[in-house]
């Protein structure tokens, strides 16, 4: 269903809301809070904290640069944060999976461990779903 309420020369088209029911609801903002400390705390908080300790890595594992490093330490962080705040929910779950997607493609396909890819791509899969569900705060961020 589509109304149409013309306003002063401009048209604004509104369409049905999505919302989520009250389980699904729960599950998603019990999933978003988990994960959102988990990037908060055991993944990108390290990465900023103590960077030159992750650095010092044995040989036979993958070292990147310091400040890429870091970069995605912030990025990590930022989504951490960004799942827990409900306008900012999908975005930065499309973020965060993004950033999944290549973590896993660095281990595949850099790192030459593929199945140390999986975790990633798991992740990846949850963090559609939520941005899935919680698409309707992008349109009201567009608008």
């Amino acid at each position: 269903m589509t109304t149409t309420t013309t306003t002063s020369s401009a048209t604004f088209s509104t369409a049905a809301v999505y919302r989520p029911g009250k389980i699904r609801n729960r599950v998603l903002w019990t999933l978003q809070v988990v994960l959102g400390l988990f990037f908060i705390i055991a993944s990108g908080g390290p990465k900023i904290v103590i960077p030159n300790i992750l650095m010092e890595n044995p040989p036979e594992n993958l070292t990147i640069s310091l400040g890429l490093l870091i970069f995605i330490g912030v990025a990590e962080v930022a989504g951490g944060i960004g799942l827990m705040v409900p306008r900012l929910s999908a975005m930065a779950a499309i973020g965060l999976s993004v950033l999944t997607v290549l973590a896993a493609a660095t281990q595949a396909f850099i790192a030459d461990k593929p199945a140390m890819g999986i975790f990633p791509l798991v992740l990846a899969a949850i963090f559609a779903w939520i941005a899935y569900e919680r698409r309707d705060s992008i349109t009201s961020l567009v608008r």
